[in-house]
């Protein structure tokens, strides 16, 4: 698709135009061929030239438009027509929508705009010719036949660009139409008719009242582009930053077989892929998350058919793998870098953006075929902190992917086709299959909105942020599970899997203000387990992450014993080979599986808060709790007491687990090394004496964790009554120490905390613990080591914070919630103590 030179068109006749080709156009044009259109040629004139793949065309102007307008008199009849509008009554804006359309489709274009579009199409015919390599795919000859006659005229998408669309505060996503696979000059001619006539589809009529623009103010320019072959391919959206949170270092790229179009509309959950922007800018392959999209169905070419697509079926082995490289992924990720970086240049403010690609299935290319400015995240204000918090829980009727963090409730109301909206009533929660730009004139008046289909990146995702309403998309049954009437609370706050609830359960809405927060010399970390929470997590404002548990990552991600994948063919029970084989669908090697997931859990967390700290603790199962996870009750001991048997740092040099100790080693290395994520900082627990801790040093330099090669801090958890007393023998062998009071508490005390008959007496307050934490503060001081303390007490207790801050502790670590009164508390401490 290589573009040749045009003539182009004088600045002083651009405003009288009819055609101008994208090449002659860019950011300063909206006004003359919209937001869509306008971006596409500031990305063919100032970033193809630096590697970003754009593929060209032409587009008539807002002039054009107008100028039919004023030739055919339409104004005036659609003003007549829209003097009793109610975009508030579904019937009477679907009658004065499709009134209006009539209109202008019944009006035919000047002869000379006819002739404008008509020649510049045949120019693009030039440009790009016959596509053979295509029709030689057809191995029956009337299809070959069929084909070569298609494709004398070049394959072109005919795409709708109103010139009030894609502003950074107003998307208008959808609102006018698009159609692909248009072939010969009648087909463009009538594509571009109706793209005219769809700036008045009845979306677009209720979108523009509701958002205060006047239907006659805005004009519509139509982009004619070479069509990319991602109907042989896979193409898919992405946005510069990540859609639920706005948390601005990642990218969030989705990706489906077939023409874009079903993953912008919701009709396929796709795959997802995350990757972290500033180590990508280093050269690393930080691609932190992938998850497999069902991707049931590809829309493709409709050769020989009635229609310009189809929607076909994707073969099952299809659906089980990715659909695009790791190499194309963070290709990808880094045209989303450039294309943001430079038009928050153009626009003097940090501008992430929504961005639709496609990979050609000819050439085996790349292609950016739109972008614009994301509409959501940017607009929001940094230094409010919005947090929903669900007090009880009840049967969880459904899940699927969360949009948003919020929390909405009502009665469902079940609509299979938008031909029934009507039936909606405002407040009830929209439960249906998918929804198109059709719906949104229910959607605004949703309290949450449930479909069966479509990925973080479709329609219904997009409009829900966008109006602040939750939603959770790629439920698969969620019509089928939830009944018209039923009172449901639809849950998005508690991480990437939304929640459908059954009852109107109680919830609370916490508003902080960040900006006149105190900073404090004591370090304030934040606890973390479940990696899918860190991006919203990271918007409050710790000093990092004090301790990220990599058992919830194992039980809830990897779910199986890492014995079990390393020795699987010795596995005696069938049916836990069978789960396994199930879980490790898409993986060869099934330790790479372990790995793998392991290192992208650890690299969300990571990310999320980089550069600051995060000390992550390695893996610390009892063994009862070991074999519980698949396939573990064939490795693991039956002790009497696990809670101080064979746990922490003892299994890692163990002959029956160091080759599963070395799976961890391995997640860190390709976290730290070719992610480029260097603030994680491994943490070995319940490491009883100093030649123990030196053992597990050997077993993770064998896997090339070297303390002190490249930044490499080890620390070690303070929770035995040995690491308090041994304390200067432990700060020679490790670089910190971070207090777990819940154990320090039990084995001073002499308690099994788990034993409910003496539970009365654990108490982190207790003197003789007191003692301990002080004991353990002063000795890591006088050697130099930091020390903070990562248990439950400080969050619990703030009294005992104060305690801590009073000892001179360096770092506490909460749990989330409690980190903005500990930052309070710690800040009146601290000033007292001045």
């Amino acid at each position: 698709m290589v573009s040749t030179s045009l003539d182009r068109t004088s600045d002083a006749s651009k405003e009288k135009a009819l055609i101008l080709w994208f090449e002659e156009v860019g950011t300063h044009d909206v006004g003359l061929v919209g937001g869509k259109n306008s971006s596409l040629g500031e990305m063919i004139q100032l970033l193809q030239p630096k590697g970003v793949n754009v593929p060209t065309g032409f587009a008539t102007t807002a002039y054009a438009f107008r100028y039919f307008v004023k030739e055919a008199g339409l104004e005036a009849k659609l003003r007549e027509l829209f003097s009793d509008l109610d975009v508030n009554n579904v019937q009477n804006l679907q009658e004065r929508g499709k009134q209006a359309r009539a209109l202008v489709l019944n009006t035919p274009f000047p002869q000379d705009l006819q002739m404008a579009i008509a020649s510049a199409y045949k120019r693009l015919c030039e440009r790009y010719g016959a596509s053979s390599e295509l029709c030689d795919r057809f191995s029956d000859p009337e299809a070959r036949q069929l084909c070569e006659e298609q494709s004398k005229d070049t394959d072109v998408a005919v795409r709708s660009s109103a010139t009030a669309e894609d502003l950074p505060e107003a998307s208008f996503a959808g609102q006018q139409e698009t159609y692909l696979n248009v072939q010969g000059v009648k087909g463009v001619l009538e594509a571009c008719h109706k793209c005219f006539a769809s700036l008045f589809t009845d979306r677009a009529i209720s979108y523009r009242e509701h958002n205060g623009f006047d239907h006659f103010s805005v004009a519509l320019s139509v982009g004619v582009q070479k069509m990319v072959r991602s109907d042989l391919s896979t193409s898919g959206v992405m946005f510069s930053i990540d859609t639920e949170t706005g948390f601005k270092n990642a990218a969030l790229i989705t990706a489906a077989y077939g023409l874009g179009e079903n993953v912008v509309q919701g009709a396929v959950n796709p795959d997802e892929y995350y990757v972290f922007k500033p180590t990508l800018k280093e050269g690393c392959r930080p691609i932190l998350e992938k998850r497999l999209g069902e991707k049931a169905i590809k829309m493709v070419y409709d050769v020989g058919g009635s229609k310009l697509t189809k929607n076909v079926e994707v073969p099952l082995t299809e659906r089980q793998k990715y659909c695009i490289s790791d190499d194309e992924i963070l290709q990808l990720a880094k045209w989303a870098v450039q294309i943001e970086e430079h038009y928050s240049e153009v626009r003097g403010q940090f501008t992430p953006m929504d961005i639709e690609w496609a990979k050609d299935g000819i050439t085996g290319e790349l292609f950016i075929v739109q972008a614009r400015p994301e509409t959501v995240q940017s607009q929001k204000s940094a230094n409010v902190l919005v947090s929903y918090e669900l007090k009880e829980h009840s049967k969880v009727l459904v899940t699927g992917r969360s949009v948003g963090a919020a929390i909405g409730q009502g009665k469902a109301q079940v609509i299979h086709n938008v031909s029934n909206i009507t039936q909606f009533k405002p407040g009830e929660v929209l439960i249906t299959n998918r929804t198109d730009p059709d719906w949104e004139p229910i959607m605004k008046q949703a309290s949450a909105i449930v479909t069966n289909q479509g990925g973080r990146t479709c329609h219904a995702a997009i409009i829900a942020r966008e109006m602040g309403i939750p939603a959770i998309v790629g439920c698969g049954d969620a019509t089928e599970k939830i009944a018209t009437g039923q009172d449901v609370t639809v849950c998005c706050s508690e991480g990437d899997e939304g929640h459908i609830y059954e009852g109107l359960l109680p919830y609370e809405l916490k508003e902080t203000q960040l900006d006149n927060l105190p900073r404090t010399k004591t370090q304030i970390l934040m606890n973390i387990g479940n990696p899918e929470q860190a991006f919203s997590l990271s918007g409050i404002p710790a000093d990092g992450v004090g301790l990220a548990r990599l058992e919830f990552i194992i039980a809830n991600h990897i779910k199986a014993h890492p014995m079990a994948l390393l020795k699987y063919d010795e596995l005696e029970d069938e049916s836990v080979k069978a789960e396994i084989i199930e879980l490790t669908k898409g993986y060869d090697d099934k330790p790479e599986f372990f790995v793998d997931k392991l290192a992208r859990g650890i690299a969300m967390i990571a990310a999320a808060f980089y550069p600051k700290p995060v000390i992550v603790r390695m893996s610390d199962f009892k063994s009862n709790e070991y074999a519980n996870l698949l396939g573990g009750r064939q490795f693991e001991p039956k002790e009497e007491n696990p809670m101080i048997g064979w746990r922490g740092a003892s299994r890692y040099y163990d002959p029956n687990y160091a080759e599963a100790y070395a799976l961890e080693c391995k997640a860190f290395k390709r976290v730290r090394d070719e992610m480029g994520l260097t603030n994680v900082v491994p943490m070995v627990p319940f490491c009883r004496t100093p030649e123990e801790g030196k053992r597990v040093l050997e077993e993770m330099a064998k896997q090339g964790l070297e303390r002190g090669v490249n930044g490499l801090q080890v620390y070690v958890m303070c929770e035995l009554p040995s690491n308090v007393i041994l304390a200067d023998q432990f700060s020679e062998v490790f670089d910190g120490f971070s207090i777990g009071s819940n154990d320090l508490t039990q084995l001073t005390l002499g308690l099994d905390r788990d034993s409910a008959l003496v539970a009365h007496l654990f108490d982190e307050r207790n003197d003789g613990v007191k003692r301990m934490v002080k004991m353990a503060i002063e000795t890591a001081k006088a050697k130099g080591r930091k020390i903070g303390i990562c248990g439950q007490a400080p969050s619990d207790y703030p009294e005992f914070a104060q305690f801590l801050v009073e000892l001179g502790i360096d770092s506490m670590s909460l749990n989330p919630d409690s980190v903005l009164q500990t930052i309070l508390m710690v800040a009146e401490v601290e000033q007292k103590n001045a």
